[in-house]
Formats: structure tokens, C-alpha cells, sequence
């Protein structure tokens, strides 16, 4: 049974289950065709990770988001 992770940043406006389901297929599709695989084993899991639950150079993504764009809210605070 192929296991298919992946794993996103959440955005602003998260995938929608429209476009979750045509990745799902795609990539189900894929290991049909590549490793001849049966669709009905493949197993594709869709993971999103809050900005606030990953981190770049020691810093999380929210605050970066924020540093980069100050006219952005967080958690109901406004940026200075």
C-alpha cells in the first residue's frame, strides 16, 4: 500500500476541498501510471501546518509573514 504524504504551509486562504481532492487524484494517478500501482491501495494524506507551528532561521512563519508585511493582522494585533 503506497503512503503518500504532503505536507503545506496554510495561507491566508487555505487549498479548498475542491482543489485537496484534484492533488488527491493527481497523485493517485501518478503512481497508477509510473509504478503501476492500484488506485484503490494508494493512500494520499494532505497535511496543512499553521504558520504559527513552523519556523525558518528561528523564527516562526506568522512573525515573518508579519515582518514582511506590516499592514497584515495577527491574532488581532495589528502590526506597528
Amino acid at each position: 500500500m503506497p503512503l503518500v504524504k504532503i505536507t503545506l504551509a496554510r495561507r491566508a486562504t487555505p487549498a479548498s476541498p475542491e482543489k485537496k481532492a484534484e492533488l488527491i487524484a493527481g497523485v493517485t494517478g501518478l503512481l497508477v501510471e509510473t509504478l503501476s500501482k492500484r488506485a484503490e491501495d494508494v493512500v494520499v494524506l494532505i497535511e496543512e501546518l499553521d504558520p504559527d507551528n513552523r519556523g525558518q532561521g528561528g523564527i516562526t512563519a506568522s512573525t515573518l509573514k508579519h515582518r514582511r508585511d506590516p499592514t497584515t493582522e495577527h491574532q488581532g494585533v495589528k502590526a506597528p
